[in-house]
């Protein structure tokens, strides 16, 4: 078994004896959710500490998307409870990365790519796979392809 999903089993362990609705319950969605990964496809298999946390910052992502959801239809309640359980998971991930530190990332790998022959807004796609296996998991798709787009019309 993974540490990462040793560890998720472990505070799941935890906070049911501390009676924690909250983290109980995201923690055993997010020990389903691993589950399920596992025994996708053709044959059964354990995750490595990575896949592990895609998997969680799939779920994260699901809960800030469901929080909006909920805010926008006036379902506050529903919200709040979305955004706790976001919080909950956003204690296994990585700290994300800062605007300056992303902003500093794309700025290399937009050099590179003019290095290599690519300018303007056609070099978007040769700088997000500059970009991309840097920053995996440390900042959402859309906030690094708005960096990107900023600095290449810039």
């Amino acid at each position: 078994m993974t540490t990462l999903k040793s560890k998720l089993k472990e505070d799941l362990t935890a906070a049911i004896k501390g009676r924690d609705e909250l983290r109980s319950s995201t923690l055993r969605l997010t020990l389903t959710a691993i589950t399920k990964e596992e025994v996708a496809g053709t044959s059964a298999r354990e995750l490595s500490d990575d896949e592990v946390q895609k998997v969680i910052t799939r779920e994260a992502k699901k809960r800030r998307e469901a929080a909006e959801a909920f805010a926008k239809g006036g379902r506050a309640e529903q919200a709040e409870r979305e955004k706790a359980e976001g919080e909950v998971l956003a204690e296994y991930l990585p700290k994300p990365l800062s605007d300056d530190e992303l902003r500093a990332i794309v700025a290399q790998a937009v050099e590179e790519a003019k290095a290599a022959g690519a300018e303007g807004p056609r070099a978007m796609g040769q700088v997000m796979k500059i970009v991309n296996p840097k920053v995996a998991g440390l900042a959402e798709g859309g906030r690094v392809a708005a960096v990107v787009k900023q600095l290449l019309a810039g």
